[in-house]
């Protein structure tokens, strides 16, 4: 199960009432700064950008490829170990924003893990040390390490995938 902590709302969808949870300022700020970073080929300078301005925690060597595009409300929930790729045209989601009610949850993403291009991640989710998430995934509940997984709903295809990896 997700680790997210639930945040009941009353009148219309949480959505309407997003401005009551989170600075306008704060959003259109992440929101430009993100875009920019989406775009951005130097590497260096995209993780600059999410450890110093949005608040994230990066780990070195880690490379998130073009058009990734991640939490604009809520960027600092989202931790990232070294040597870690995020694939293109990926989303870090640190929150939802339901009909009755919204949810924030700390996304965490090991070192050395491999995340393929257009996967989708869910508040309140850990994705363990070298764990490789195959392309297209949604990931809605916790990861372990070493493991293999993918698809909509998410499947393990092969755990413990560091045995069969020569040294």
């Amino acid at each position: 199960m997700r680790n997210v902590k639930r945040y009941p709302t009353e009148g219309p969808n949480a959505l309407w009432q997003v401005y009551s949870t989170v600075s306008k300022w704060k959003a259109v700020r992440n929101f430009v700064f993100i875009q920019i970073s989406r775009y951005l080929p130097s590497l260096r300078m995209k993780n600059w950008i999410y450890r110093h301005v949005l608040g994230m925690k990066v780990g070195e060597h880690t490379s998130f490829a073009l058009m990734v595009m991640v939490d604009v409300f809520f960027p600092e929930k989202i931790h990232v170990g070294n040597n870690t790729i995020i694939g293109y045209n990926s989303t870090i989601l640190a929150h939802e924003y339901l009909i009755h009610e919204y949810r924030l949850g700390e996304v965490r993403i090991g070192s050395n893990v491999m995340i393929g291009a257009n996967t989708t991640i869910l508040p309140g989710v850990t994705i363990g040390d070298h764990a490789v998430v195959g392309a297209g995934s949604v990931v809605h509940k916790d990861v372990a390490p070493y493991s293999f997984v993918a698809g909509n709903p998410l499947r393990v295809i092969r755990e413990r995938a560091d045995q069969e990896r020569p040294d």
